[in-house]
């Protein structure tokens, strides 16, 4: 079989026929890799940016009269909201924008400079530890670059439903582009921990090693006290300056890479159906949006799951740091969940055409949240437990896979039902949704992961953390994800849109345009 063929099988697609190629397919598909690369540089490392080595979690760091780990905290939460609640404002402006592109096209050419400077400008070395100036200048930074990225975000998921209305072929495509988002997120979170572990480990010093340093020096018992605080400041401060010019330069590296894929999936993508009709209004999209209850029902599955990864996020990043001692562990961390996720991600369009979307959705998520239940309950102090940790975190990449595919597929549907409901299809604003449910869940993810690095009372500056906090971390991090993993599953037991009826709703429209 020629490669074209095997293609066209994969996706779906017929040879010529004035629709989706693959061409376009895998041209969409890589632009989200790229974009994968920029957004988990971010998502991941900036709070770890700002509490390690920037030393904002340091013991007596204060931004103003709030400690410096909940200044973090509120940081991410607060911009990553105003950030999700921007989506719809930028999914009405996808809806007027009329260009010889498309409308959801050209924001791949004319964003992706901006997002790969503001997301340099991000990690910066040149900001002073501890200083609240370095502090303030960085949100500001972070929220521009916030903007800047839904700018791109938004139409870039919208451009999916003007590619093709037919919604296997959407579903495959969505298929394999979630899998390319999903490897660029992975080789990020796998070697960023692994290359900042490397280039940091002359600076963590065990007892033994400064009982050693202190052997050698001939230091007497009583200067001991202080030889030891000057030695863990030391190493502190440097292991900072370390990671700050260490993030600086994998943002380079992710970004000089990023940008040009961006271009490509401008370049070689096309929009098929895209509305002709007078651009809608902000307010007039609101109202569109209040009618279509099916996205609705998607939207607060997606929020009540905000927390159902929370240990893929930053306090995952914590975990392995400080209670494992080794944050190149948060890199295995992350592995453990691949197999699953791919497997259940070459699974969807099966599973979605056994038992639907909706139920596959519901099921992998009651069946995640009974994992995560036996993870709380099992615990991590011993080996044989972290043996049965880690055959779950195998098993939770099942509902993680589906969740990437599925609910951008079931969005998809929903334009489709706005259109045969309405008369309009909306993208930019249903899919303005899909980017709101992410960056909610990162805002909860990241304040999830500081708060709960707060509650264990760790100290970035000497990496102390007592078994009391270790404990405390791991009961946050794995039972805030028990409950979302559950909770996520509710709303969608009210979700009607099924594939029989998406097809008929399609046939519908097609004969009124007729």
């Amino acid at each position: 079989m020629k490669i074209n063929d095997l293609l066209h099988k994969v996706y779906g697609t017929t040879p010529n026929d004035g629709n989706l190629q693959p061409k376009e397919a895998i041209a969409y598909g890589i632009a989200g890799f790229g974009q994968n690369f920029i957004c988990t540089i971010i998502g991941s490392y900036l709070t770890i940016f700002l509490t390690d080595a920037l030393l904002f979690g340091a013991d007596g760091v204060t931004v103003g009269s709030v400690a410096g780990s909940m200044a973090v905290a509120y940081l991410m939460l607060g911009t990553r909201i105003f950030d999700a609640f921007n989506d719809p404002i930028m999914g009405s402006i996808v809806d007027r924008t009329r260009t010889k592109w498309g409308k959801c096209r050209p924001y791949l050419k004319w964003m992706a400079i901006p997002i790969g400077i503001m997301t340099l400008a991000c990690f910066l070395p040149a900001f002073q530890a501890k200083a609240t100036s370095s502090f303030i200048i960085i949100a500001i930074i972070y929220v521009i670059w916030s903007v800047v990225y839904t700018v791109a975000d938004v139409p870039y998921w919208g451009l999916s439903t003007c590619m093709t209305n037919d919604t296997v072929v959407r579903g495959n495509m969505l298929t394999i582009t979630r899998l390319l988002c999903t490897l660029g997120a992975g080789i990020v979170t796998v070697f960023v921990p692994i290359i900042t572990n490397a280039v940091t480990s002359k600076y963590k010093y065990t007892v033994d090693d400064i009982g050693q340093i202190m052997l050698d020096k001939g230091v007497t018992a009583d200067v001991a006290q202080n030889f030891v605080g000057t030695v863990i400041k030391g190493q502190e401060l440097a292991n900072a300056d370390t990671l700050k010019m260490t993030y600086f330069i994998c943002a380079v590296v992710l970004v000089i890479v990023a940008v040009p894929m961006f271009f490509y999936g401008f370049k070689h993508t096309k929009e098929r159906f895209t509305a002709d009709d007078n651009p809608p209004s902000l307010g007039h999209n609101l109202k569109l949006l209040f009618k279509n209850k099916e996205l609705l029902l998607i939207v607060l599955s997606g929020i009540l799951g905000g927390a159902r990864m929370v240990y893929t996020y930053t306090g995952g990043l914590y975990f392995a740091k400080y209670v494992l001692q080794n944050e190149g562990m948060y890199s295995l961390i992350t592995l453990l969940v691949v197999p699953g996720g791919l497997v259940a991600s070459l699974l969807v369009p099966w599973m979605s055409k056994k038992f639907t979307k909706k139920w596959a959705y519901v099921a992998v998520h009651i069946f995640g949240g009974v994992v995560m239940g036996i993870m709380y309950f099992v615990g991590y102090d011993a080996p044989w437990k972290l043996v049965i940790c880690a055959i779950a975190l195998v098993l939770l990449g099942i509902p993680q896979g589906v969740n990437n595919i599925i609910t951008y597929a079931m969005i998809g549907d929903t334009v489709d039902y706005l259109e045969w409901k309405t008369g309009e299809r909306g993208e930019g604003i249903c899919f303005a949704m899909q980017t709101l449910i992410n960056k909610i869940g990162m805002a909860v993810g990241a304040f999830i992961g500081v708060i709960s690095f707060a509650a264990a009372g760790i100290d970035a500056e000497t990496g102390f953390i007592s078994q009391e906090g270790a404990n405390t971390l791991w009961n946050m991090l794995v039972g805030a994800g028990v409950i979302s993993m559950f909770a996520c599953a509710v709303p969608m037991f009210f979700y009607k849109l099924t594939e029989k009826r998406q097809a008929e709703m399609v046939a519908e429209i097609a004969a009124r345009k007729k």
